[in-house]
């Protein structure tokens, strides 16, 4: 077996002239759309699909895109008080609308051939899990600092639980994952974050 190394050789580039700066922006311009463009013609193309499923659904619902934190966000709203068939799609736990995000985001990855980050919200449901997920989070963390000992809190989805490190990590303590599949888990403990 033999080893080849090779040495590194500073080559001088010349210097762009603004003519040439121009071009070079040009090219990485129509090289690709940037990641907000990506963000965006993602948001797009989710819509779509979730519009045309409400619509063989037979289902009323307002769909919003928004592009923030690196992150597109999709909700179905609906201007009735109650709507039983949107609530319906997000299910006990949130576990229909879990799976309506992966379809979605499937169908992001087949037309763009890039992995989505999505997140997919109907009537809500995410912004008011999120203030579940905050007391569970200060609970825990009370707990743990009470006690000294770990906290194990319920299996969540992945997004919940970067939602919940969060929290735990504002408060100053160490949350980590635990557990495989349906059973992954965060555990709060006391070790304080340097």
């Amino acid at each position: 077996m033999s080893q080849h190394t090779e040495d590194a050789v500073d080559v001088e580039q010349p210097a762009l002239n603004d003519d040439d700066a121009a071009s070079v922006t040009d090219e990485a311009s129509a090289s690709g759309p940037t990641k907000a463009e990506r963000l965006e013609e993602e948001g797009d193309i989710a819509a779509d699909y979730l519009e045309e499923l409400l619509d063989v659904a037979d289902i009323d619902g307002d769909i919003d895109i928004e592009v923030r934190s690196g992150r597109t966000y999709i909700s179905i709203v609906s201007d009735e008080a109650e709507n039983k068939e949107l609530e319906a799609l997000v299910g006990d736990d949130g576990e229909v609308l879990e799976s309506l995000q992966e379809l979605t985001r499937l169908a992001v990855l087949t037309a763009t051939g890039s992995r989505s980050r999505l997140v997919l919200d109907i009537l809500g449901y995410r912004k008011e899990r999120e203030g579940e997920l905050r007391e569970i989070a200060d609970k825990a963390v009370s707990t743990a600092k009470s006690t000294s000992e770990p906290v194990h809190l319920a299996p969540m989805s992945a997004y919940e639980r970067k939602l919940v490190h969060d929290f735990v990590a504002d408060a100053g303590l160490l949350s980590e994952s635990e557990g495989e599949g349906s059973k992954r888990h965060i555990v709060v403990s006391v070790e304080e974050l340097v």
